[in-house]
């Protein structure tokens, strides 16, 4: 079965009255928050979420810049946006579906049966579908989430991971060469880390792409079907749209949430650099 669901089939959702909830997740590293946009016109019925202040908890510390909210945390906030158990949930962004990814991978992992809308609102536009303007408030769900860490590694098992399985880092490679960073202390990457950047996946339209063109892309960064692999990016959000384009591969994958911003800032991990995987460097 897919994680995606495309224009079409979501329109078909909609126009049958299917128990459907459409998410809108409108986030970008350079304008976090999204609302404004969502409020001038959003798929209709379509809830807006807030990545950083419901996909994440930032009271955490020393969890990254994006720290996974407690699996309470985000069954209030599912409650909401207005699910309830056995809805089909469809999340959608601005962003070629990296936003939109990282509540398909929190929501899956608790039990939510969530697809991302491919080619998201650029392409739910270019066909003709509607937008409402203004705010949705959803009546209050009954959803009950499972606490799950499924999925997941943490940073010392993302430090080892390259000795039994294939750590991609999904990161622009000159954020994993070292050449420029940004938003984190440090530039480099995980010793081991391959580097497989997330724009290979997407086709111009922004959709993903075929999921034959997927495996192949991955069998050449050494990921094929029974590969163990884990994912890690900045901060853990474009790490879950990975992991959406290794599901559509036919490939589980694990993700350190974390990611480079938890590892940059951790005392006395090596830090790699350069373009092999175990890189030049030393202890930070």
């Amino acid at each position: 079965m897919s994680h995606l669901v495309s224009v079409s089939e979501l329109s078909e959702l909609l126009d049958a009255g299917a128990p459907v909830r459409v998410l809108d997740v409108r986030w970008r590293l350079d304008k976090p928050d999204g609302r404004a946009e969502y409020l001038d016109g959003h798929v209709p019925g379509a809830v807006y979420v807030d990545l950083g202040g419901e996909l994440a908890d930032h009271t955490v510390s020393h969890r990254g810049r994006h720290p996974l909210p407690a699996a309470a945390d985000l069954e209030r906030s599912a409650r909401r946006w207005g699910l309830h158990d056995g809805d089909i949930v469809v999340a959608y962004d601005h962003a070629r579906g990296l936003a939109a990814a990282r509540a398909w991978w929190l929501l899956r992992r608790a039990g939510v049966d969530i697809r991302v809308l491919d080619g998201g609102l650029p392409a739910w536009v270019a066909a003709g579908g509607a937008l409402e303007t203004g705010e949705v408030t959803a009546p209050r769900g009954d959803v009950h989430l499972t606490d799950s860490t499924v999925g997941v590694i943490d940073i010392d098992e993302a430090a080892a991971f390259p000795e039994a399985g294939v750590l991609l880092d999904v990161r622009a490679p000159e954020r994993y060469r070292g050449d420029v960073e940004p938003l984190d202390p440090i530039g480099g990457h995980i010793p081991g880390a391959v580097n497989l950047p997330t724009p290979v996946h997407l086709a111009d339209d922004g959709t993903l792409r075929h999921p034959d063109e997927l495996r192949a892309t991955f069998a050449a960064a050494g990921v094929t079907e029974g590969t163990p692999v884990a994912v890690y990016c900045g901060s853990g959000i474009t790490a879950a749209h990975t992991a959406l384009a290794l599901e559509e591969a036919g490939i589980e994958a694990l993700v350190f949430p974390g990611s480079w911003s938890e590892w940059s800032t951790a005392p006395g991990r090596p830090v790699a650099r350069g373009d092999a995987p175990s890189g030049i460097g030393a202890a930070e």
